[in-house]
């Protein structure tokens, strides 16, 4: 039996990353499925009709620029999202993982170590839960202020370099220069690797657009940290990078 009394209450506090996400352009975060709306893709609303950026998405797109930043500084990393090549298996990778700061008291069921790249580390793997927790980003206007606005498009034909017939569709979009505000916050955990805010902090300045139709000039944004005392990186954890070893 459980006695509530003998559960160690002294659990460190996460880390607070504040971040408001500032949409420069139109934004199109497409719920699939969603109904109500004579849009093809309408977007992304939550139970309050404000806009959303989902967490997943960030999640996402952030555990990639983290990855780019570590195979440039010589760290090796799993290739995601596919599990039969994340840690710990890696399947069909070379055997370079076997380091003293990839190993984490992890073992397999023949108590044999099993090794966990820097970025698995921080976001976790199949075996490993992450140790960064992400809200969704949600929009700060009053979603009574934000009229329906529909994006016409047409099906391409790559081979034929030519609009397919009767392939119109429409794209439900935020209003375009509006400046729109999405706030969100990362919860890091205490047991994550020292050097987890660093990366975090470099890869989030390397995200400018999230969304759909990126490529067409949606969802383009930048940066705003509310405490901008979150935002300082220690000059520790860059040299300990640069020398190729995970702290």
């Amino acid at each position: 039996m459980i006695q509530l009394n003998a559960i160690n209450q002294s659990v460190a506090a996460p880390d607070i990353l504040s971040l408001i996400a500032v949409i420069d352009t139109a934004l199109c975060v497409g719920a699939g499925g969603s109904s109500g709306s004579l849009a093809d893709k309408p977007i992304l609303r939550n139970a309050e009709g404000r806009l959303v950026i989902p967490a997943s998405q960030l999640k996402g797109r952030l555990r990639h620029e983290c990855e780019k930043f570590a195979n440039a500084l010589h760290l090796p990393t799993c290739e995601s999202p596919v599990a039969q090549t994340m840690c710990p298996q890696r399947a069909g990778l070379p055997n370079t993982f076997q380091r003293p700061d990839y190993s984490i008291g992890d073992v397999d069921a023949a108590r044999q170590p099993r090794y966990h790249c820097l970025i698995c580390q921080i976001f976790g793997n199949p075996v490993l839960p992450s140790k960064v927790l992400f809200d969704d980003l949600i929009c700060s206007e009053d979603p009574a202020n934000l009229p329906e606005v529909l994006r016409p498009g047409v099906t391409l034909n790559r081979r034929r370099r030519t609009a397919e017939d009767q392939k119109l569709y429409f794209l439900e979009t935020s209003p375009a220069n509006a400046k729109l505000k999405f706030q969100g916050s990362l919860s890091i955990q205490p047991s994550a690797p020292p050097v987890t805010k660093t990366l975090l902090l470099a890869g989030l300045h390397h995200i400018h657009a999230l969304g759909g139709s990126k490529s067409s000039g949606l969802g383009w944004l930048h940066w705003e940290f509310p405490d901008a005392s979150q935002t300082a990186i220690d000059k520790t954890d860059w040299d300990q990078l640069k020398t190729g070893v995970a702290p």
